[in-house]
This record gives C-alpha cells, structure tokens and sequence, in this order.
C-alpha cells in the first residue's frame, strides 16, 4: 500500500498511511509530516507489526511528539501523535 496524507474527517486528526513502508523511511515520512503541523496538532499513523511499531514511536518521542495512543488493528497498528514544540 501506499503512504499518503488525507483528512479522515473535518475535525478529526490527519491520517498518514504508511503501511509496507519499512524503516527508516516511515520515520522520516511521520517525521516530515508532523513537521508541517502545528504544535499540539495530532496525527494518525498506521503502522505494520514488528519492526515499524518497534522503532518509530521511540523515534517520535526523541523528537519530543507525543504518543496519545496506541492499539492494534488487525494486523496493524494505530498511533495517535500529538506534535510537540519544536
């Protein structure tokens, strides 16, 4: 599948797709995203099992974003991030 940003509603937070996309590449592009919002904004991940789930929310919480929630899909997993100060 395909990474790509998309309103999933008017008020709700951004969704960025990122299933298959392995690391590090999905880091970046959660990264690049988060970077584009405003402090406090949130933004939905999906996010594969294993190595993505594992190695991304550290990487987000480095970069002082905050993990809101977590929870498995399926096979899947959902994060919700709220951008933090720069």
């Amino acid at each position: 599948m395909t990474s790509h940003a998309t309103d999933q509603d008017p008020g709700g937070p951004e969704l960025l797709d990122l299933s298959g996309v392995p690391c590090p590449q999905n880091t970046a592009m959660a990264l690049l995203q988060l970077e584009l919002m405003d402090e406090g904004e949130q933004l939905e991940l999906l996010l594969d099992d294993g190595e993505p789930i594992e190695n991304l929310p550290p990487s987000l919480e480095l970069e002082h974003h905050k993990i809101v929630s977590a929870g498995r899909v399926g096979a899947q997993w959902r994060l919700l991030v709220e951008r933090g100060e720069d």
